[in-house]
């Protein structure tokens, strides 16, 4: 989807996100003259790494609202220890970082999170829940900084997916209503909607 004009792009009907089936598709609608100067997506690897073997030069924004969610789905509601509390609270700025000073001061505050707890983390018994969780989201972090950050330096480029996920979740919804439908029909039914969507049309 472009993300300044809400329009599809490009659409395939796939049973499974991964490599196999994303590389092939990228890979057409380059050689149809797509060459996008920056993609933001959720942090599926196989799918990054088809469009860095595709579109190198492309920047990867990481969606922040996935890893605020993500994140803080693994810390829980309620964590049992300070050191998740604490990941909790932080990860919780993180969609309302609008300026350069903000981010500084979020990568800071990260910093010294570590300072306080990595050790306390590594320390914990490789069984226990809160090392697991405290683990995967450090991790989650650690992977996605580096991509965090690029909309505050460019205006084209948007910080969530929440446009293409609205879009997603409407059209879930609308499969839903016809139930029964054959893979064939399937096909065919995305074909239609994202066409009458770009044009305009909303009803299904």
């Amino acid at each position: 989807m472009n993300a300044i004009d809400q329009r599809t792009i490009s659409h395939i009907y796939t049973k499974k996100e991964g490599n196999k089936y994303v590389y092939s598709w990228f890979s057409k609608i380059k050689e149809q003259g797509l060459n996008p100067s920056s993609i933001t997506m959720d942090g599926e690897r196989s799918v990054i790494r088809a469009i860095h073997n595709v579109w190198p030069q492309a920047k990867i924004q990481r969606c922040l609202y996935h890893i605020q969610r993500e994140g803080m789905r693994w810390l829980r509601t309620y964590p049992k220890t300070q050191a998740g509390i604490d990941l909790r609270r932080l990860l919780k700025t993180l969609c309302q970082i609008n300026s350069l000073k903000e981010r500084d001061a979020f990568i800071t505050s990260y910093a010294i999170w570590l300072d306080e707890y990595r050790n306390y983390v590594m320390s914990l018994p490789r069984t226990k829940v809160a090392y697991k969780d405290l683990r995967r989201t450090m991790t989650l972090i650690f992977n996605a900084l580096p991509d965090m950050f690029h909309y505050l330096t460019d205006a084209n480029i948007h910080k969530t997916t929440n446009t293409i996920e609205s879009f997603y979740s409407r059209l879930k919804a609308d499969y839903r209503k016809h139930r029964g439908l054959t893979e064939k029909h399937k096909i065919s039914y995305l074909n239609w909607y994202c066409h009458f969507k770009n044009h305009g049309k909303t009803n299904t």
